[in-house]
């Protein structure tokens, strides 16, 4: 729940924003000198009493400021706005922070949220967003850790959002979770942060969780990327951080790529930790582990798990690895070692940095491969990031990949909806997780749409489902789209998301060649498309530009190839 209020202060001159807090609240602000002459402050009053102030002379960067309210009532913050900007203010209580979450007292309108009417998706409360990080069950919840830049829409410095949930679905946002370092965060000029990484239940503990990331600095010598790991007692403040791994390994002629520690039990009992790199010939993943119980310190390099060479000097990233179709002691179970290829391209299609899914069976040091899929057709579920839950593994990605993304275009920033990994009829299957129904708000009348006749989709954050007679058949589905032409299509060459843009580069060919399925669950909201096919067994996601939805459909096929239909208003 967030809620602002802003309004002019009885001081001349003087902006404040104002809220009922209750006592002991404790109040994040960001601020930043609007000049290098005067130093920024920000007062507050609580029913009219001073209750205490934050001030920074950083006229580079918006700088951290925390302070406790020790008693509640009618709350006044004000700042002058020739000297101060604000860029985030938020309050919160740390004894329901969990579950009641930060309230949102002020954003500044350059890392504003958009405004998503009937949006489902995970976003971020304000600012920029990529990767999932430390996605995990932590004190009986999910946990969701990101890549987060607060103060715009673009990419910056890395910190670590944080959001919890019960059902994957529904978000509560807490408190920003990891900072980059002093240094990185004095000035705004994209040099490093806290990059990915991933967490671990704290061993021994009631509650309390163990994070891995990667710190990169750019430019720094001999390693732009080192790797940390930091507890957290109780799931929101985070200790100071210890540096565990220095260097890349030496020998192997690896690039300064070095990033994104994937921690998790191996089938001998120890922690493993899968790391991204790339050499002149692809991308490759390394392989360590620990004998400490705690997964603190003692970390060996046992050597390179898996490479891929067919794209280039590619860097694989953002890999993680878990069991299938049994426990990780069971010599038999198949495991799943997911990655991103940065900078890749297909040949065939023109897709860029593709995420692979590879098979096999994993003995603690070595992966041996028994069969290889794309994740995604459509390329943007990319940073894929997985865990097993009580009920079998899960996993989310951020939507949208590298392709499309630069510091003068801003976008509605999100994450997949949460997917189910599971072996089916020897393949990978990936489907929404089961709970997705309850987004379900009103059933359209499916009756015009079967009939070919356009239907109109209000906010454009609906479901769509497509029973077809015969595995295969055709058919052909035009979504109106104020930015894009977006059609989903189904023909002997596959199942694919025609896609273009005006007066853009022409659009890579978004396909699953030789798909043949009987049954499409298509996902819309406010940018982006999700497809799955047979229960996921081909799933195709792809980041629609702007910040409105579709906002009508018309299908059409082939008399008979469509035996039932369905659509679904959705909502959170």
């Amino acid at each position: 729940m967030t809620s602002q209020a802003s309004s002019p202060s009885d001081e001349a001159g003087l902006e404040t924003i104002r809220a009922v807090l209750p006592a002991r609240s404790t109040v994040h602000a960001w601020i930043r000198a609007s000049h290098g002459g005067t130093p920024g402050r920000l007062t507050a009053h609580v029913d009219g009493d001073a209750a205490g102030a934050v001030e920074t002379s950083n006229s580079d960067e918006f700088e951290f400021r925390p302070m406790t309210l020790e008693r509640g009532g009618e709350t006044a913050f004000s700042y002058d706005p020739a000297t101060t900007e604000i860029s985030v203010l938020y309050a919160f209580l740390e004894p329901r922070v969990l579950e009641e979450g930060v309230r949102l007292l002020h954003v500044r309108p350059a890392n504003a949220a958009p405004e998503v009417p009937g949006g489902y998706h995970f976003r971020p409360p304000f600012g920029w967003m990529n990767d999932p990080n430390g996605f995990g069950r932590f004190g009986g919840k999910p946990h969701l850790f990101y890549q987060h830049y607060p103060h715009s829409l673009r990419w910056n410095n890395m910190h670590w959002g944080h959001a919890v949930s019960e059902d994957y679905l529904r978000w509560t946002h807490l408190p920003i979770f990891l900072f980059p370092s002093d240094e990185l965060a004095a000035r705004a000029n994209g040099r490093g942060g806290a990059f990915s990484g991933s967490a671990i239940v704290l061993p021994g503990a009631e509650a309390g969780l163990r994070i891995f990331f990667t710190e990169h600095v750019k430019d720094r010598e001999p390693e732009e990327q080192v790797q940390f790991t930091a507890i957290s007692r109780d799931l929101v403040t985070v200790e100071a951080a210890d540096l565990i791994l220095p260097t890349r390994p030496a020998g192997l002629g690896l690039t300064t790529d070095f990033r994104d520690p994937y921690v998790f039990p191996g089938p001998d009992g120890k922690w493993k930790m899968l790391l991204g790199t790339r050499d002149r010939e692809g991308g490759v993943i390394l392989l360590y582990e620990t004998d400490d119980p705690a997964a603190a310190a003692g970390w060996t390099f046992l050597g390179t798990l898996h490479r891929e060479n067919r794209f280039g000097m590619t860097a694989a990233e953002c890999p993680c690895m878990l069991p299938l179709d049994g426990p990780a002691n069971d010599p038999t179970t198949r495991w799943a070692l997911i990655f991103g290829l940065l900078t890749s391209r297909d040949p065939a299609t023109g897709r860029r940095n593709m995420t692979l899914a590879t098979i096999g069976r994993f003995d603690g040091r070595s992966f041996s491969v028994e069969f290889e899929q794309e994740l995604d057709f459509g390329t943007d579920a990319y940073a894929f990031q997985a865990f097993v839950d009580a009920g079998g593994p899960v996993g989310i990605a951020w939507l949208a990949n590298w392709t499309d993304i630069s510091r003068e275009i801003d976008m509605p920033t999100a994450m997949t909806l949460p997917r189910r990994l599971a072996l089916q009829n020897g393949a990978l299957i990936t489907p929404p997780v089961s709970g997705v129904e309850s987004l379900r708000q009103r059933q359209l009348d499916a009756k015009d749409f079967l009939d070919g006749r356009t239907v109109d989709l209000a906010s454009g954050s609906v479901e769509i489902l497509l029973n077809l007679r015969q595995a295969g058949n055709a058919f052909r589905l035009d979504l109106e789209h104020p930015e894009a032409t977006v059609t989903v299509q189904l023909n002997d060459d596959g199942l694919s998301i025609p896609f273009s843009v005006a007066n853009a580069k022409a659009s890579p060919r978004y396909i699953a060649a030789g798909a043949r399925p009987s049954t499409i669950r298509i996902f819309l909201d406010v940018g982006s498309i999700e497809i799955f096919a047979d229960d996921g067994r081909w799933t195709g996601t792809k980041r629609l530009p702007g910040f409105k939805g579709v906002s009508a459909v018309r299908l059409t096929a082939p008399e008979g190839n469509i035996i039932a239909a369905e659509i679904w208003q959705l909502g959170l």
